[in-house]
């Protein structure tokens, strides 16, 4: 059996959060813009279900998914908006319960995957724990884009420290993506959980280059739903400023992020 049950259960309520979001929407309210250019609830809904897929096959059948891969690459600037309109042209009760079909699927799979397995993916091979954290960061961060647009305040849980993480483990990657050579210290991250009676602490305690702030706040930014000038984070040390400025924790390009709104969330 898997040894990543609980964060695929955090995987399993963040995508019910979301899914509870758009259930009941009228088909109009489906195209409603959100604040990622070009995409409308529909196409985040439908990134959501393709990338589930895609993972399915990963977990599956690594031959298929490889022949997935090499379709990406060929079209590597366009093959996510791509994938992302042609699910949004279908009709949203469709669309909607191809992903329940698929994220339902997912979860199977992943459970079912044996302890130590890896698994291909457009970077480095995953685990089945890796799998899910990727999947639930994904999903809360889409469903942020779908949350602001229908002006819905999210409570945060504890499931953002799987968020926190993979910001923080992806930090060499946010230098490198941007052709630039990370840091060889470590930084100390220590970051407000959203109950406000934790730290979630990452690096050595000594550490001269720190970031401090609400942990909501550093997987907004991370996951570039909102600009640094409206975030309560602090960085000490000039490295651990640049970092802020072009952190990611998503694998690809480095995204646009999201212009200033003007005061602290």
């Amino acid at each position: 059996m898997s040894d990543a049950s609980s964060v695929i259960d955090d995987l399993a309520r963040e995508s019910e959060e979301l899914d509870r979001l758009v259930a009941e929407l009228g088909e109009g309210r489906w195209a409603l813009a959100t604040p990622a250019p070009g995409w409308t609830i529909a196409h985040q809904i439908a990134h959501l279900a393709w990338t589930d897929r895609g993972a399915l096959l990963a977990v599956t059948d690594a031959e298929a998914f490889a022949v997935e891969a090499e379709k990406a690459l060929a079209s590597l600037g366009t093959w996510v908006d791509e994938a992302a309109r042609e699910g949004a042209a279908l009709p949203p009760a469709q669309l909607l319960a191809g992903w329940r079909e698929g994220r339902a699927a997912l979860d199977r799979a992943l459970r079912a995957a044996p302890s130590g397995t890896r698994f291909p993916w457009y970077g480095p091979p995953m685990s089945a724990a890796s799998m899910a954290t990727g999947r639930l960061m994904e999903t809360w961060a889409h469903g942020q884009d779908v949350a602001d647009t229908l002006g819905v305040v999210r409570t945060p849980t504890d499931r953002l420290r799987h968020v926190a993480r993979i910001g923080v483990r992806a930090r060499d990657f946010a230098f490198g993506v941007r052709g630039a050579i990370a840091p060889t210290e470590e930084f100390r991250v220590e970051l407000v959980a959203p109950a406000g009676n934790d730290v979630w602490t990452y690096g050595p305690r000594d550490a001269a280059q720190r970031v401090t702030g609400p942990a909501l706040d550093f997987c907004l930014l991370v996951t570039q739903r909102a600009n640094r000038a409206d975030l309560a984070l602090r960085a000490q040390g000039p490295d651990a400023d640049r970092w802020l400025d072009i952190a990611q924790a998503f694998a690809g390009l480095p995204g646009a992020g999201r212009p200033p709104q003007g005061g602290a969330r």
